[in-house]
């Protein structure tokens, strides 16, 4: 049974006229919408209810958290001194309630560490055998890894979303990516092998075909990240 949860991180929020544009159905089945502090911001723009806050409260402050509470949104309150970014915790909350598709909304923004950081949060081990994914109104993120995705000999896949010219770059994740095959893309890659430190699997591009496009992964861990260009002018 997929349950599928909302993570709102702290970055810049998405308009939901671009998310309805990019991603249709994002928002479907959603059982559990959670805030991580300054993501519970995001909710009431994209027309979302929150059902829990998670964090230090140090961007809401009091006032905020206190409003929140009245509304009946659940508040789990950390020290502000602590090991765990607030979208860490709230992952991690969206875990123990049986999330096993995490939607987090708000993981970009102008701070490069912060962005880093919520990439590479996508390989906290919670979230093994989870599929969590970082969206904005252009940009779609997700880790696959190999280790938890072969069933019956069958290497790991992701789907793609079908739009002719949307782009499409694979980055190896602490380490060689192995294995990698593609389909629907202008520049095949079959069985390839992508390094770490090489930037061969930058800047692909979905084409029109009979089938859907997708990549499939034998070994190690491939970060995969779609960028549409509707709306860019290109």
């Amino acid at each position: 049974m997929v349950t599928r949860v909302i993570v709102l991180a702290g970055g810049s929020g998405p308009l939901r006229s671009e998310l309805d544009a990019a991603w249709p159905g994002w928002d479907e089945a959603i059982e559990a919408i959670i805030g991580a502090d300054a993501g519970a911001l995001l909710a009431r723009p994209l027309g979302l209810r929150l059902d829990l806050v998670v964090g230090d409260g140090d961007s809401l402050g009091d006032s905020g958290l206190a409003e929140l509470g009245r509304s009946g949104v659940a508040i789990d309150r950390w020290p502000t001194d602590k090991d765990a970014s607030d979208t860490e915790l709230a992952l991690v909350a969206a875990a123990g309630r049986g999330a096993t598709d995490v939607l987090v909304l708000g993981a970009f923004g102008d701070r490069l560490d912060h962005q880093l950081a919520n990439v590479w949060i996508l390989a906290h081990p919670v979230l093994a055998g989870r599929t969590v994914t970082l969206l904005d109104g252009r940009t779609r993120v997700r880790l696959l890894s190999a280790s938890e995705g072969s069933v019956a000999g069958v290497g790991a896949r992701f789907d793609l979303i079908e739009r002719a010219g949307d782009l499409v770059t694979l980055l190896p994740f602490d380490g060689p990516a192995t294995d990698v095959t593609t389909h629907g893309l202008r520049w095949p890659l079959v069985g390839a092998t992508l390094a770490t430190g090489y930037s061969r699997g930058l800047s692909n591009e979905v084409v029109a075909t009979s089938g859907r496009p997708r990549v499939e992964l034998g070994g190690g861990r491939l970060l995969v990240i779609e960028t549409t260009l509707l709306g860019s002018g290109s």
